[in-house]
């Protein structure tokens, strides 16, 4: 569904001044807020999306001029001012992926941790790295190896951690189910408390006999390479899930690596979620008779045409320079900022020359 306009989102003019828009973001706000009866989630994160774009001047300047895609598809949603909701914000990507059998997982803005969750079956540890990747690189996606050291299935027992030729037998402590109950005398009566069986560690079974290489563990330390493939958009501090590439253990499912992935500034270019900022330099000249200059993109340099008369601050879109759209094959635009440069140390005949012009234009009114 395509997005609303952000000042009829708010109830406001494209006239509305910045005290205007921010209390009618408030009133909006406490209308919709999911914490209260009869709020709407929806037109609450619409609301708070479009204040933080209204609010700043330079990203409502380039709306006013480029509309939504002037400003991205990401818009930051930190502008609650009520808290006690948790239902979206926050740092970095929260975008799903399903990469099949190469491994990977679910991108998440955030990493709730290696340990386990409350009811979930008997797997192998979770482990978490980083990796550091370049401002290009996350705009084009990239494969990068991994080497790490962590717990790996025996390669003499397979994981099993029986030596080969004998088999898991029922433990003779738990009599196969896992548990041990122990029985308690009170005042009150007998109480069993049943407990993991010591001898299996709750597996009711145990080696007839031990592996001889990892004795009986089923698991050995060692160096591991991983292949992990970057998809194209990727943000700075989004956490890419591999599942099953974590540590193994012993006749169960290995856990998963998380890997956190750090994205190095570049240094003429800025991201604002699917846009690339950047800003370019003219001569009054420039700016007063119009030019062409090369502009540098991530694509290389692209040839921008500037119109007569481009005041110092002006943005101009360079469509579909900017990030790929993650999902699909799309990419966001590139914004430059035109700076008109103020000539310095100028010789007596140029100053006189710009009085001169100076006379002329106040005259004509060249410069209304």
């Amino acid at each position: 569904m395509a997005k609303r306009d952000y000042y009829e989102v708010l109830g406001v003019g494209k006239d509305a001044s910045a005290d205007e828009i921010k209390k009618a973001f408030r009133k909006k706000a406490i209308e919709y807020h999911p914490d209260k009866e009869g709020g709407d989630e929806t037109k609450f994160k619409e609301v708070n999306e479009a204040y933080e774009i209204l609010k700043d001047d330079k990203k409502r300047q380039r709306y006013d001029q480029f509309g939504h895609a002037g400003v991205g598809s990401s818009a930051a949603s930190d502008g609650d001012p009520f808290g006690g909701f948790s239902g979206f914000g926050g740092q970095g990507q929260n975008v799903n992926f399903d990469f099949g059998d190469l491994g990977l997982g679910d991108i998440f803005g955030s990493f709730f941790g290696g340990q386990q969750r409350s009811g979930r079956a008997k797997r192998g540890r979770d482990v978490e790295t980083d990796v550091i990747i370049s401002f290009e690189q996350a705009v084009f996606g990239t494969e990068v190896e991994l080497n790490l050291v962590m717990e790996d299935a025996c390669e003499h027992c397979k994981g099993k951690t029986v030596e080969p030729g004998h088999e898991l037998i029922t433990c003779n402590t738990c009599k196969g189910s896992g548990q041990v109950v122990n029985v308690t005398r009170t005042i009150f009566g007998n109480i069993q408390q049943a407990t993991v069986c010591s001898t299996c560690q709750g597996a009711g079974k145990v080696p007839e006999k031990p592996c001889t290489v990892c004795r009986g563990r089923g698991t050995q330390r060692k160096n591991q390479e991983v292949t992990l493939k970057i998809p194209a958009g990727i943000d700075d501090g989004a956490t890419i899930r591999l599942r099953e590439h974590g540590e193994a253990m012993a006749n169960a499912p290995r856990g998963d690596l998380y890997v956190h992935v750090r994205v190095k500034a570049h240094k003429h270019f800025t991201r604002e979620g699917e846009l690339i900022i950047s800003e370019e330099s003219i001569s009054m000249i420039d700016a007063a008779l119009g030019a062409e200059i090369n502009i540098e993109t991530v694509d290389g340099p692209v040839r921008m045409k500037i119109p007569a008369g481009t005041q110092s601050g002006s943005d101009f879109k360079l469509s579909n320079h900017g990030v790929p759209h993650l999902r699909s094959t799309t990419r966001g635009a590139h914004i430059v900022t035109i700076n008109v440069e103020t000539p310095q140390n100028l010789t007596k005949r140029q100053k006189e020359l710009l009085d001169e012009f100076k006379q002329s234009a106040g005259k004509k009114g060249f410069f209304k």
